[in-house]
């Protein structure tokens, strides 16, 4: 098994490979593996199991992420929502209303800027 790389110092986390960091149930099929973030970014990878939900939210962080597989409909509170499958990318502005219904089995990265502390795993 490769070394780890993780680097932690000032809530960073400047290298991290999928396989040798932690995925969490943050929501009952909905599985979160924070990835290499500073201050200012964070990227995350999702495996999202069909039929999981992830409530109407909102966060200062900008959203933005990349689907590699499956197809969710994201939701909006105040504007229609939209179907991302796999090859869609999407954004998410600071403060905005959103949530997920996952329509298939379906693996998504993201980013959000400026990072989101309740997301780093210690």
């Amino acid at each position: 098994m490769a070394e780890s790389h993780d680097i932690m110092e000032n809530r960073i986390r400047a290298l991290a490979t999928l396989s040798e960091s932690k995925a969490v149930e943050m929501l009952p099929g909905i599985f979160r593996t924070t990835l290499s973030y500073n201050e200012e970014i964070m990227f995350c990878h999702f495996r999202l199991k069909k039929g999981a939900g992830i409530p109407l939210h909102h966060h200062p962080a900008v959203q933005s992420g990349y689907v590699i597989s499956g197809k969710l409909r994201f939701l909006k509170k105040d504007r229609p929502g939209f179907i991302a499958e796999a090859g869609s990318s999407y954004v998410f502005m600071s403060e905005e209303q959103h949530g997920a219904e996952v329509l298939e089995d379906a693996e998504v990265v993201e980013c959000f800027t400026p990072l989101r502390p309740e997301l780093i795993d210690e």
